[in-house]
């Protein structure tokens, strides 16, 4: 039987798994579907239509599934969809995709498994976290955004809607992000990049070899002299080390890419972060 407190209001259109717990002056509103294991801490409120799989964490106020901001949203059912084991810290907010038909939406908002979402970050509508990831206090997604799984968004960074950003990439603290981030990247400030994440991929498992070689990508794209073009460069990382899988996932990525990602000019060597041994 689940645990809801008196002051709690629970739509009967929910479907609560027999261990959910929900806290003083939550509001669960409208088809809400917790899996096993869910607690909802107080003042929390969501909005359905919402699916929740298992283990998630939802802290003090925070909100999920509220409407899309978006001038063309007509109050359609629009959903979000959750993972297991992601943890919403206080007051982060989450919304519901905008209705097919309408541009690009999906009619979904999508986040996978494992993630950490920390003091009033925010994701926006149609947008699809992968596995892993951290957003830090602060941290903004806009409409349409992809996370691939192990990213990291450091506190008060912002991602431009319809941006990507790759796997086990790192947005730095305070950053602006209006192009692709490619996976293993460190982007900086706005739309700069500082280097690879070293500390990050090795946390990962990945080997000193697929390390080196995104190392050496990285030094191909930002560092040539001459300077080559973006496809010169991806010619020549194919090359050379097209054989390595972590190559051939930057590379698809790099190629895949229609906002483009930061050129050469856009590099900017640090000598302080052990991070960015890239420079080095």
């Amino acid at each position: 039987m689940p645990q809801i407190h008196s002051t709690a209001i629970v739509s009967a259109d929910a479907v609560l798994a027999d261990d959910v717990q929900i806290g003083a002056f939550a509001v669960i509103e409208g088809p809400v579907t917790l899996g096993p294991g869910c607690v909802i801490g107080p003042y929390a409120h969501i909005l359905g239509p919402v699916t929740m799989g298992a283990n998630n964490q939802v802290g003090t106020g925070v909100v999920i599934g509220s409407p899309p901001q978006h001038r063309a949203y007509r109050g359609e059912p629009t959903a979000v969809e959750i993972g297991d084991d992601n943890i919403f810290r206080e007051h982060v907010t989450v919304h519901r995709g905008m209705p097919r038909g309408v541009g690009m939406a999906t009619g979904v908002t999508r986040i996978g498994h494992r993630n950490l979402f920390m003091v009033n970050s925010h994701v926006g509508h149609d947008c699809v976290v992968g596995n892993d990831c951290i957003l830090v206090n602060g941290a903004l997604i806009g409409g349409h955004v992809v996370l691939e799984d192990r990213v990291l968004l450091s506190g008060n960074s912002a991602v431009h809607q319809f941006c990507r950003v790759g796997r086990l990439a790192l947005v730095s603290g305070t950053t602006g992000v209006s192009k692709d981030v490619p996976p293993f990247w460190i982007q900086w400030q706005m739309n700069q990049v500082r280097g690879i994440n070293v500390v990050g991929m090795r946390r990962a498992g990945m080997n000193a070899a697929d390390i080196a070689a995104v190392r050496k990508a990285f030094r191909t794209i930002y560092l040539s002299r001459p300077a080559l073009l973006l496809q010169d460069a991806v010619t020549r990382i194919e090359a050379e080390l097209g054989h390595v899988a972590a190559i051939r996932e930057l590379l698809e990525f790099i190629r895949s890419s229609k906002r483009g990602i930061c050129g050469a000019h856009r590099y900017v060597r640090s000598t302080t972060e052990d991070d960015t041994a890239a420079a080095a």
